[in-house]
């Protein structure tokens, strides 16, 4: 997977997110629905965004991007804490 591809994944999961607000304002998706999906997408997208932090870092330390591996949701939604 290489970044271009992450970045497309991650516009794909933005766009979702957009849908489904959408979808929810115009009353076509139940609020509780709403927030269970826009949850799952929040957590796909930091899993995205923390893989190319990693690829990035690994280019910046001069060793392979191919390297760095989508890190397990726990530990992804744990940095803040």
């Amino acid at each position: 997977m290489t970044d271009q591809d992450i970045l497309t994944r991650i516009t794909q999961l933005v766009d979702r997110e957009h849908a489904l607000r959408s979808k929810a304002t115009s009353g076509e998706l139940d609020p509780g629905a709403e927030r269970a999906q826009l949850a799952e997408l929040e957590v796909q997208l930091d899993q995205c965004w923390d893989l190319l932090r990693q690829r990035r870092a690994r280019i910046d330390q001069g060793v392979s991007p191919e390297d760095a591996q989508v890190n397990p949701v726990k530990q992804v939604e744990g940095y803040l804490q």
